[in-house]
Parts: structure tokens; sequence; C-alpha cells
């Protein structure tokens, strides 16, 4: 038999020689040792524990006599022995791992929970998702996830097709929805034809939905969900603005710190109550 039936016999976990040995025996049948070694090339001082070691395996037989003959199982009774054979060792594994159990815990438990608390005690603060279908789908995420309320910052709102679902899902459940607009003097006039769309939409569609416009250019704009002035709520998703870095170049933060989305809420109130207008500035 070639090297293909060989290499396909080494997925039994069995070494070159065994699995050079019992591809011979499977196309040979039985034969003796000196046979085996002269057909294969396996040296005669490593035969018989080759051998030896197909027959704890249980793929083949060992006939008695002198000389000693070997015979090659069927191929059905080889796959159902390796699959035993694998199965007992897992369960060996097992058994080993659960007798050390005890002594491991007692080890390791204590220097993970020393680290643990250390690390809570500076867990990061944020971590981030490409701009683009990553970052939408996260948004739709916190759309799913608001039980109180919901803020957005946006220039135009372009994207407001996309969490549409969410968005009605979100006010049929009761939740507050505010966004807070850039006024469209600041915006390139085919982005300001974009917003006036979604403007009319929301008002005509959605009429539940607070909006205003800032008078200012906003450093930042995203998605933040149920803060708390008690800074133990609160999810968030937003983007610095970098007017000369494309959105496929772009990355998003993500915090669930209540404290930040808290402070994120403070400053969308002062702009929404100061610094913005109610009606479209057309």
């Amino acid at each position: 038999m070639g090297t293909d039936s060989t290499t396909l016999l080494q997925e039994l976990a069995l070494k070159e020689y065994e699995a050079t040995a019992l591809a011979h025996l499977l196309s040979a049948g039985r034969t003796t040792a000196p046979d085996i070694a002269a057909a294969t090339g396996i040296p005669k001082a490593r035969i018989y524990g080759v051998l030896e070691s197909l027959a704890n395996y249980g793929f083949i037989k060992v006939i008695p006599g002198r000389p000693k003959h070997y015979q090659p199982k069927s191929p059905t009774t080889i796959l159902d022995r390796a699959t035993e054979n694998r199965r007992q060792e897992y369960e060996d594994y097992c058994a080993e791992l659960e007798s050390m159990r005890e002594q491991f815990l007692a080890e390791f438990q204590p220097l993970y929970e020393q680290a643990d608390e250390a690390v809570s005690s500076t867990a990061e603060l944020f971590h981030v998702v490409d701009v683009g279908d990553p970052s939408e789908t996260e948004t739709r995420q916190l759309y799913r996830n608001a039980s109180d309320s919901i803020y957005v910052i946006t220039n135009s709102f372009a994207y407001f097709e996309d969490i549409e679902p969410g968005i009605e899902a979100a006010l049929e459940r009761g939740i507050d929805v505010s966004v807070l607009f850039l006024a469209p003097r600041h915006l390139p006039a085919e982005k300001a034809a974009v917003q006036k769309e979604i403007v009319d939409r929301i008002a005509s569609d959605y009429p539940s939905i607070a909006y205003r416009f800032s008078d200012e250019v906003l450093p930042w704009r995203g998605t933040f969900i149920d803060p708390s002035l008690e800074y133990d709520s609160g999810k968030a998703i937003f983007l610095v603005e970098e007017t000369d870095v494309p959105n496929h170049r772009r990355q998003a933060a993500i915090t669930e710190n209540g404290s930040f989305v808290a402070g994120m809420k403070r400053y969308f109130d002062l702009i929404w109550e100061y610094e913005s207008l109610a009606e479209h500035p057309l």
C-alpha cells in the first residue's frame, strides 16, 4: 500500500512505523514480523515493538507459533477500536483532572482572585469597533437593550433607515428617544438635504421622538442609553469628529462605564438647553 494509505492510518494517532506496518498487513493479510520488516523497510530491531503496539491498540491479532504470525482486524473493527481507545483516553484524562481538582483550586484560585481584584480596579474604559457594519450592529444592540431612554447625537442621521426597526421597537416599549442634530448650516448641501428628509420622516412617522439642532459644531457623535446620575448604568457608542479621515478608516468607541455615560448626558442636556434650536433652520 502507498504513502496515502499510511497517512490516512496516521489519523488514528499511529506513529509512522505503526501506520506503515498496519497498511502492509491490511494489504498482505496474515504474515510474520521478518516478512513485514523486509517488505516495509522497518528496522528489524523495531518491528516487534511496533507490532506489539498495534496489538495493544486492538488493531491486529497475534497468533502464537514459531514464528509468531500477525493478522489485521477488519477496517470496521479498527475504526471502532480507535474510537474506543480515544474515548478511554479521554475518560482517563478527566479522571486524572478530577483527582487533582482540590489541589489545583487551592493553588490557583487565590492567585486568580487576587489578580482579578487588581484588574477590576483598572478595568478598561473603552473598547473599539470599526465604523460601518460593526458600529451599526452595536448601535442596533443599544436600541434593543435600552430600558428607559435613548439619546442620539448626529450630523444628518443618514443611517436612520438601517436602525429604524430598532427605533420602532424601542418606541413601542415606551422608551424615550431624543435626537440632537447638527444645524444644517454646518453641513454640505447634500448632507443637509438628507437631514431634511430624515427630520420630515421623524416628524410625520414618529412624533414622539424629540429632536433639536445644535447651533455649534459638536466634537463627537453617537448613541447612548439609560444614563443614571447615580453612575450605575448606561452604555454608549460614539466617535470623535475627524473630518479628514474617511469613515472606512475610523473606529467607534464603546463604553459601559456609568460615570462616563452620565457625563455624556450632562453634556447632551447643556447643548439641548442652551445651544440648540427647536425648529429646523431652513
